[in-house]
């Protein structure tokens, strides 16, 4: 229970009473073994031998505490914790593990490579640290030096080459030379979770008030409906799916893709619901609204301290407060 805990500190607590038990249990053992010797009897014997076996059993468990943190790389797992837990690992030194045979492993180790976290790479073992912990380890760096931590980021994720000619070439091709700002619309619809799947007609709407503040509509992520994306939109759905995006590099690729939209096509934000491929892009400095039915706990740690970056509960007005921001955001 104490490696699942939703929170690093919590975890810590409740590993610290599991130590404390074992101190209790050695103790125990030790006493025990004290009065089988005094009673000099099988029985006492017996339950003494018991209680050294469980105590040292119950040393194992602590001296076997597996402190790292798994980076999946299997499609079926959310893409975007990578970026949690990578930027922990940058930002507090976060030991992590990989499963081997991922069918992306090779991505994911040519990822952490480059981001200079090949040293932080231990062994695959059972029961890693809960990933719960992440967001809120990011935050607290943040609030301790903001810029600092940004930066660090920015340097790792993106590294300090020039995006490839194919990328650019890829973008010109597919963005083209609207010299509009522009704001990405992420799309989810994913099975897990289907409650926090992107609705259309909010999507449809969403899309409207981009237009109406004089920006262009960028949909990202999955499919939707060839109807919704206006003749002004541009549409880049499941284009993660394309070989460009799914190289050794895929991961350093897709974000070099959005930095590339900011610098060079007039990317100014991104909206979406919870879905943590918004997280890295949103880690190296685009303003991110996030749309939630209810207050996100583990997100919400990043609201005032990841600069930019904010939640927008579905009350009654939230469409107004995207509205103020796309103005911010124009500005």
């Amino acid at each position: 229970g104490s490696q699942r805990a939703p929170t690093w500190s919590d975890c810590e607590d409740g590993w610290q009473r599991v130590a404390q038990i074992v101190c209790n249990a050695e103790g125990a053992a030790l006493a025990t073994a004290g009065f089988a010797q005094a009673l000099d009897t099988a029985k006492a014997k017996e339950l003494a031998r018991r209680a050294d076996v469980a105590a040292k059993a119950a040393r194992n468990i602590v001296r076997e505490r597996n402190r790292a943190y798994t980076f999946h790389a299997d499609p079926g797992f959310s893409f975007g914790e990578g970026w949690y837990l990578a930027a922990a690992a940058l930002l507090a030194g976060l030991p992590i593990q990989i499963r081997p045979g991922a069918v992306q492993e090779l991505q994911a180790r040519r990822f952490l490579h480059d981001a200079g976290l090949e040293g932080s790479l231990c062994p695959y073992r059972s029961r890693p640290a809960s990933p719960k912990h992440l967001t809120h380890i990011i935050a607290e760096a943040f609030l301790a030096d903001a810029p600092g931590a940004q930066c660090t980021l920015r340097a790792a994720f993106l590294g300090d080459e020039s995006p490839a000619a194919c990328l650019r070439s890829w973008i010109d091709g597919n963005v083209g030379g609207n010299p509009e700002q522009k704001v990405l619309l992420w799309v989810r619809t994913g099975d897990h979770d289907a409650l926090r799947n992107t609705c259309f007609d909010e999507l449809r709407q969403l899309s409207e008030l981009v237009l109406n503040a004089g920006l262009t509509p960028i949909f990202f992520g999955d499919a939707v409906p060839a109807d919704l994306v206006p003749t002004s939109g541009v549409d880049l759905t499941l284009c993660w799916k394309e070989s460009l995006f799914q190289g050794a590099d895929m991961r350093r690729v897709q974000l070099q893709l959005f930095e590339e939209l900011r610098c060079r096509h007039g990317l100014v934000g991104q909206i979406g619901v919870t879905t943590a491929g918004m997280d890295g892009p949103a880690l190296i400095g685009l303003p991110t609204l996030y749309l939630t039915q209810d207050l996100n706990v583990r997100l919400g740690k990043w609201v005032g301290a990841v600069p930019g970056y904010q939640d927008v509960v579905r009350v009654p007005g939230y469409f107004e407060i995207i509205r103020t921001t796309l103005h911010q955001w124009q500005q």
